[in-house]
């Protein structure tokens, strides 16, 4: 873990955070740190930040109860800014928002949400969600809906190619099969965080 006097503190002896949703890879909010606020969420596994405006130390959700559960502390290549790879419990923005840079664009954090659902339907089994019939079969279901939806994206695929198919038919059968692998990694125990690792190792 980098210590504080490593990294490279402002004239105010603040360092800036950008908070990352730990599941959806999205950016939710960029606070201060002081020396106590960085201690702190080190340690505590829970958010702390220096408020510029009220001159204090606050933990995020000490008022609010939308907290930031910490996974990793990370400075970037200058050391002058870190990373602070949290998860959420509830909106991280004051205006009630998921984030604080709403509309902007998130690249695959769509995906990070989906399986965030996902994985609340395995553990509270919902009556009346797809994703919860699904997993009440077992590996066998998902399995197979899963073979279904990669030979539906093939065919869709293969047709589009030929000019006969519309492309709009390609990114359906993507998201479908997008979905079913998930519920497939969910019912298996096997997170996304491990696929990336398995990928990383490849690259």
């Amino acid at each position: 873990m980098t210590a504080f006097a490593d990294l490279e503190q402002g004239p105010d002896g603040l360092v800036p955070a950008v908070v990352q949703d730990a599941d959806t890879g999205g950016v939710l909010m960029v606070a201060w740190m002081n020396q106590e606020a960085y201690d702190l969420t080190t340690t505590s596994g829970q958010a702390h930040f220096w408020s510029r405006s009220r001159n204090e130390l606050w933990r995020k959700g000490s008022t609010s109860g939308n907290t930031l559960t910490v996974v990793a502390v990370t400075p970037d290549c200058d050391a002058d800014v870190v990373l602070v790879t949290a998860r959420p419990d509830g909106p991280a923005c004051h205006t009630g928002a998921e984030s604080c840079f709403v509309g902007a664009p998130d690249g695959l954090a769509e995906v990070g949400r989906l399986w965030k659902t996902i994985r609340s339907r395995k553990a509270d089994r919902p009556e009346g969600s797809y994703t919860t019939a699904l997993l009440e079969q077992g590996v066998d279901g998902p399995a197979r809906k899963l073979l279904e939806e990669a030979g539906e994206l093939a065919f869709a695929a293969k047709d589009h190619a030929g000019g006969t198919g519309a492309r709009e038919r390609v990114i359906e059968e993507g998201a479908d099969l997008v979905y079913h692998l998930l519920v497939v990694l969910a019912e298996r125990d096997v997170s996304l965080e491990e696929v990336a690792a398995e990928l990383t190792r490849r690259r």
